[in-house]
């Protein structure tokens, strides 16, 4: 009882949104990701928990679903690490009311901003997949956008193919 205590007022003192649920389907997708990504690029990790500064998105701060990074990128780094090694962010759309806005406008301008070569957006209302790169400045020159069920070839540096087929179980 203790630590959940402790928990909220951690994230009351951030200004965090808590979120209590049944479901676990981000972190699937995630763990759907980890795998694809270390079977085909093992010298890679799939960092579900590093944040990131990212220039003047929501305080220089983003906490991804997802970063792809050479293995021990982030080792020592602390909470905040600089975003350079990153050679992928991905986010799992929520169903709350902010989705739209944080997932689709706000991160991929913050994250084109910074440099992140690739934004995976895997959007769970649209049914689809936005591979978001060739960062310029405020936004990413190239977004392509699959529906669930096609292949999926994530650009260099990622060099990744993804079979979606799977990300059909996780919708609602």
């Amino acid at each position: 009882m203790s630590s959940l205590m402790v928990s909220i007022s951690l994230s009351e003192s951030l200004g965090a949104r808590l979120k209590f649920g049944p479901t676990r389907t981000p972190g699937c997708v995630i763990q759907w990701l980890t795998r694809n990504c270390l079977s085909q690029r093992p010298e890679l990790w799939l960092d579900s928990r590093q944040g990131l500064g990212v220039g003047r998105h929501r305080e220089g701060r983003a906490r991804p679903d997802g970063s792809l990074v050479p293995s021990h990128a982030f080792a020592g780094a602390g909470e905040w690490a600089d975003p350079a090694p990153v050679l992928m962010v991905v986010e799992v759309t929520s169903y709350d009311s902010d989705t739209d806005r944080r997932d689709r406008v706000d991160k991929p301008r913050a994250y084109a901003e910074t440099g992140i070569p690739v934004y995976l957006l895997i959007d769970r209302d649209a049914c689809e997949v936005k591979v978001h790169s060739r960062p310029d400045g405020g936004r990413y020159e190239t977004v392509q956008t699959l529906p669930f069920g096609k292949e999926v070839v994530l650009p260099e540096p990622v060099g990744i193919g993804l079979d979606t087929e799977p990300l059909k179980n996780w919708v609602r």
